[in-house]
């Protein structure tokens, strides 16, 4: 008798056990109440995507797709699968995959606001994390509405963002216009102590009519203003859309390492955009 109800006892325990263990794990799968969005001084918060929902809103984000290099040499083929683009635990995913599909051995995404949302002036601010390894090019940017496949750079490029693997320590924002594209862009290099893509930051843009300032993590690094471009046409006095994309080789970036590990995955945790506060 004696011998059951100590049984009963060790039976109980490990079913009590058990439901905890149970409901400890449903409870971490229940989605967690959205960090509230900090008031930022000076300015008013007009578009955001905090990427809350199960899916990519297609009010706010359309696809590039395809291959061709995409007049850098990139290597990558663009898709708008789930496989290279979905969202995940309120996170924006932007995966780079190595894999035949159609003419390439690798695969990414494009995403851009073109058609659907674009912005002139204001604060325009992202919090991402970019993938490591060489080859890697993951972008922040923006292209003048009036793109239209073929007048690039009259149309302007702000790149808020562009990290390339192989400097893993480096960022950089750069202005693309008439006159001053390419190579002969207006750029800043912006170095760190630490291997960016270990973590989220913060990478930002002010722009304002003669004046357009990047910020990493709150810090000002680069500025470039009307007077800089000189005798040159300033183009960034018109609507401008979004742009996230993960790249592969190129030009710039350089071969893709045989040591970049695949699936390389591109986080965004948000895109927020500002008006100045009246």
């Amino acid at each position: 008798m004696k011998v059951n109800i100590l049984q009963r006892i060790i039976v109980g325990v490990i079913l009590v056990s058990i439901c905890l263990a149970g409901c400890s794990q449903l409870s971490s799968l229940i989605p967690q109440r959205a960090t509230p969005i900090p008031t930022l001084e000076g300015w008013n918060l007009i578009w955001q995507d905090e990427f809350d929902g199960d899916t990519i809103d297609p009010a706010n984000w359309t696809f590039d797709i395809g291959s061709g290099g995409w007049g850098n040499g990139e290597a990558q083929y663009y898709t708008s699968r789930p496989e290279n683009a979905r969202v995940e635990n309120g996170i924006l995913v932007i995966e780079a995959r190595q894999e035949k599909y159609e003419e390439s051995y690798y695969t990414s995404a494009r995403l851009k606001t073109q058609g659907l949302q674009d912005f002139q002036y204001g604060r325009i601010e992202g919090r991402l994390k970019v993938p490591s390894g060489k080859g890697l090019w993951p972008a922040f940017w923006m292209l003048g509405s009036e793109f239209n496949g073929s007048n690039w750079p009259d149309c302007g490029e702000i790149d808020i963002m562009e990290y390339i693997g192989k400097e893993p320590d480096l960022i950089f924002g750069t202005l693309h216009g008439p006159g001053y594209s390419g190579a002969l862009g207006i750029s800043q290099w912006n170095r760190q102590t630490y291997n960016i893509a270990d973590d989220f930051h913060t990478y930002a843009i002010e722009w304002e009519p003669d004046e357009i300032r990047w910020y990493y993590d709150g810090e000002l690094y680069h500025t470039v203003t009307r007077t800089d471009v000189g005798d040159r046409e300033w183009v960034f006095d018109q609507p401008f859309f979004l742009i996230l994309n993960l790249a592969l080789g190129g030009i710039l970036p350089g071969p893709i390492g045989l040591d970049t590990v695949f699936p390389a995955q591109y986080l965004v945790d948000y895109v927020r955009v500002y008006e100045p506060a009246k």
